[in-house]
């Protein structure tokens, strides 16, 4: 489902990894971890097509239309309600606005999915932005500190809609500090 071949990535003049091949198929998980500074986000941002590898190729099906990019930023607006924000991002990503309220509803956001994204907590801001993944289905989720602002039970609901994602033969590639304890996940150490 996606291959990286000899790639080599680079911020401004320093060279960040080199010679990295991956293979990933349906159904795996790969948790990507190192210090800060080390690349992960940088290779999530290469296989997005937002930074252009300095060497390698990158094989990953119809781009524009098999992945989703969470960055470790949430990307919401503040006066937008969760409710506006899940139905944009169906309508963005082609998705079935019934999927909607189920979504806010899985996040857990039912209840407050008329208020504004400047009252939510980052704990629930992260969660909003997890409803754009379930909003409009994609096979390859790529995820930067997906956990970052969630408490226990938002990262165990992370884990179950990764794991999900996986049992339809998704793929989920985490830049990550801390394990997400994905069973089966592979570790890519940069």
């Amino acid at each position: 489902m996606l291959s990286l071949d000899d790639l080599a990535v680079a911020r401004g003049e320093r060279v960040l990894f080199q010679n990295l091949s991956l293979r990933v198929a349906a159904g795996e998980a790969i948790e990507i971890t190192g210090s800060n500074g080390a690349g992960k986000t940088s290779l999530l941002r290469a296989i997005a097509g937002f930074l252009r590898p300095l060497s390698g190729t990158i094989a990953v099906p119809e781009r524009s239309e098999s992945l989703h990019f969470l960055g470790h930023r949430d990307g919401l607006k503040p006066t937008l309600t969760a409710r506006a924000h899940a139905r944009f991002w169906a309508a963005l990503y082609q998705g079935d606005a019934a999927r909607v309220a189920p979504a806010l509803d899985r996040v857990g956001l039912s209840a407050i999915a008329d208020l504004p994204a400047r009252a939510l907590s980052q704990g629930q801001a992260r969660r909003l932005a997890l409803t754009r993944l379930i909003t409009a289905p994609r096979p390859i989720w790529l995820l930067d500190e997906p956990s970052a602002a969630l408490d226990s039970a938002g990262k165990a609901l992370l884990r179950d809609l990764i794991v999900e994602h996986l049992k339809t033969g998704g793929v989920a590639l985490a830049a990550l500090h801390e394990s997400l304890g994905l069973p089966g996940a592979r570790t890519l150490a940069l």
